[in-house]
């Protein structure tokens, strides 16, 4: 890795997105300090939200980048596609019932994962985003209720967390990156912040 000559921030909340950063051995800060409040319009199309969600937070970051700043923000959900109806978007859970109803949906079944990255200083912006398919084994009652209850997976889109339990014993597929699926396609985000640099 060249030198860094530029203040990188990180702007998310994430303790996942912070990890993986920090496993690029890339000094960086974190800033949530953001006025964008997290919506879109009705009927937006699945694979679009990410980058709304990515590109509101970019352009909420509170305060103007200087010139030696870049600026990272990003965005993950999970798609369930159906035969007969428009995909569904399956976000963070809001309470523990939402989880289990989330995590019945997913079982047996291969979802996507579309994380929406957006890279900018004070004069250029790159965005992009990255796809990957999980496949999840058929989950009992007692073994969604016991990852829910023991992990808390509520910060989580589609409530759950592929590096914990639940991913060590449920998922029997992964085609994409593993990272990605995470919260943060890191080999994406290294390669696109070299144009930065």
């Amino acid at each position: 890795m060249k030198s860094v000559s530029k203040k990188i921030i990180l702007g998310s909340g994430s303790p996942r997105r912070r990890e993986l950063l920090g496993g690029l051995d890339i000094p960086f800060t974190v800033d949530t300090g953001n006025t964008f409040e997290e919506s879109f319009p009705e009927g937006t199309p699945a694979r679009i939200i990410p980058v709304l969600m990515a590109e509101g937070k970019s352009a909420g970051f509170h305060r103007p980048l200087r010139p030696d700043e870049i600026l990272i923000t990003a965005d993950t959900v999970v798609i369930l596609d159906y035969p007969d109806r428009e995909p569904e978007v399956i976000g963070k859970p809001h309470s523990r019932q939402d989880a289990i109803a989330m995590l019945h949906k997913l079982s047996g079944r291969t979802h996507e994962v579309v994380t929406a990255v957006v890279i900018r200083d004070s004069e250029r912006r790159k965005e992009f985003s990255v796809s990957s398919h999980v496949t999840f084994a058929p989950l009992s009652d007692d073994e969604i209720q016991y990852y829910i209850d023991k992990y808390k997976p509520f910060d989580k889109a589609g409530s759950y967390g592929i590096q914990e339990w639940i991913g060590y014993v449920g998922i029997s597929g992964i085609e994409g990156s593993f990272y990605n699926v995470m919260g943060f396609p890191v080999h994406r985000v290294y390669r696109e912040l070299q144009c930065f640099l």
